[in-house]
């Protein structure tokens, strides 16, 4: 775990909820993940709109970026970024909807599905 702690960044690209981050940390108690796991966000070619958002618990790789958010550690690669910056995720839990939801300031468009946009 030390080497994780040299690739600490400070100002996280990305902000949780209150809500996203009790829903994750929910999600890791009920998976028994382990402290090596961190929360992967990010992007890939694909969905309806262009890009999908990656968001799930993975081990830290190589060209990764490590940020601690509200106490999770999140692991984003250096790429994605550019799409990220500024964006919020978060958990709704109502009768309409239920799910991570992501408000990307990057995003031109996004689909009525909430988890593809182009930019």
């Amino acid at each position: 775990m030390q080497d994780l702690q040299e690739n600490i960044k400070l100002d996280a690209p990305v902000k949780l909820t209150d809500g996203a981050v009790k829903q994750l940390n929910k999600i890791m108690e009920s998976e028994k993940l382990s402290g090596e796991h961190g929360l992967r966000v990010g992007v890939k070619g694909g969905g309806c709109a262009g890009f999908s958002y990656i968001l799930g618990f993975d081990s830290f790789q190589e060209g990764d970026e490590l940020y601690i958010i509200n106490g999770l550690n999140v692991y984003m690669n250096r790429a994605h970024a550019i799409y990220l910056i500024g964006m919020e995720i978060d958990f709704q839990d109502g009768l309409n909807n239920r799910g991570f939801t992501f408000n990307n300031p990057n995003a031109e468009s996004t689909c009525g599905c909430g988890t593809s946009f182009s930019a």
